[in-house]
């Protein structure tokens, strides 16, 4: 899987006609390599990269006495200590150690790929932008072929990717168990956390559990409220589980014995007939704009709320592509192919501006050579779908 993953980074830099790239963003830096070490801490601290040249050897700059985490990775060939552009690190030596910073990379960009070849950057702070500029470095996005290399999975990849997605599974299961009236938002979705973890997953990259008046809009984060009786719980998972690897569902509970609102029940399936039709729609060949053209017509009552992606990317995180409505394909969209073995989890949000609730739903997909095959078993709820 590993050197799976470095070869589709090294095809697109090939592709590209870039001579190399040094990665920042610790989960590419982990997709390219298999290494990781404190990523949490690594995505606000640039104190970890890697460089690949597009031939040549892979060299990992790793945190000060951190060598020993990559003994045995056969995708990295040398560990080096690595030079932290950042204030809180450099202080007023910020400027001299870009500077040393750039002049190692110019050099090892000349060694390996030629003094005029692109490098491409997936991440970099002023200090390091500036310090390549005045080296004559030629820089470039490094977005493009990491997210390009990534959207396309192995069989073991898929493989890893289900194995985060049951352990999510697992933990939903708690959250279900525990969903009683006078429980707190926190505390059902920490049941979520604990089985993650437990599991040998990583973290969960957001805070998207709310219920009742709190489910409309959306994106309202996890809180103290507590849970009331008759209550919708939507939640999406956005969980890097285990291997890395992101399972991204999204369910929405009633809470209680009772019998849902009329109301409630209209959001619910409104919600499952999107996902449904967006879903049997999804196939390898079709174009990003013709997917988004073709997909489920939202109602105008739902429009305004409607969530900003009708599908999107999933691997190591949410990711390449994003396939918006086609009523923002003009303005935010941008075209390409559905290929086999892309991971994409189409989305609903349904909850009418000003209404009292909401619900959020959203599958997991693997694209196969005629359809798609489901990554999670969960069920919906049957109380809002009678």
């Amino acid at each position: 899987m590993r050197q799976y993953r470095l070869g589709r980074v090294r095809e697109q830099l090939k592709s590209l006609g870039y001579g190399g790239i040094v990665i920042f963003d610790p989960v590419n830096l982990r997709y390219a390599t298999g290494s990781r070490n404190m990523q949490i801490f690594m995505l606000r601290n640039p104190a970890r990269y890697v460089f690949i040249p597009t031939e040549g050897p892979v060299i990992l700059y790793d945190f000060p006495n951190c060598e020993h985490l990559s003994e045995g990775i056969e995708t990295i060939d040398e560990v080096r200590p690595a030079k932290t552009m950042s204030y809180v690190s450099a202080g007023y030596h910020l400027q001299e150690t870009a500077k040393e910073w750039a002049q190692e990379i110019a050099d090892l960009m000349q060694q390996y790929a030629g003094k005029d070849e692109k490098l491409a950057v997936d991440r970099l702070d002023p200090a390091g932008a500036i310090a390549l500029a005045n080296e004559g470095v030629q820089v470039v996005d490094g977005q493009e072929p990491i997210e390009h290399a990534r959207s396309i999975k192995s069989q073991e990849e898929i493989e890893a990717m289900k194995i985060s997605v049951r352990t999510t599974e697992a933990g939903m299961v708690r959250m279900k168990e525990a969903l009683v009236p006078g429980i707190t938002e926190n505390e059902l979705w920490s049941h979520l956390h604990q089985t993650n973890i437990a599991n040998g997953g990583d973290y969960i990259e957001t805070r998207l559990l709310s219920s009742g008046h709190r489910t409309n809009p959306w994106f309202q984060e996890c809180s103290n409220k507590v849970i009331e009786d008759g209550e919708i719980v939507a939640f999406d998972t956005d969980l890097n589980g285990p291997f890395g690897y992101y399972t991204d569902i999204s369910r929405a509970f009633y809470c209680g014995e009772g019998e849902p609102t009329d109301e409630q029940k209209r959001l619910y399936q409104a919600a499952f007939e999107q996902i449904q039709y967006n879903k049997e729609l999804l196939k390898p060949g079709m174009t990003f704009k013709e997917y988004a053209d073709k997909s489920w017509e939202i109602p105008d009552e739902f429009f305004a709320n409607r969530y900003f992606t009708v599908a999107h990317g999933t691997g190591l995180s949410g990711e390449y592509p994003y396939i918006v409505y086609p009523q923002d394909f003009e303005e935010k969209g941008y075209d390409g192919v559905i290929q086999e073995n892309m991971v994409i989890s189409v989305e609903s949000y349904i909850g009418a501006e000003g209404g009292k609730e909401g619900v959020k739903l959203e599958e997991q997909l693997l694209v196969t050579e005629n359809g798609t095959e489901n990554f999670s078993n969960f069920p919906f709820e049957e109380k809002l779908l009678s």
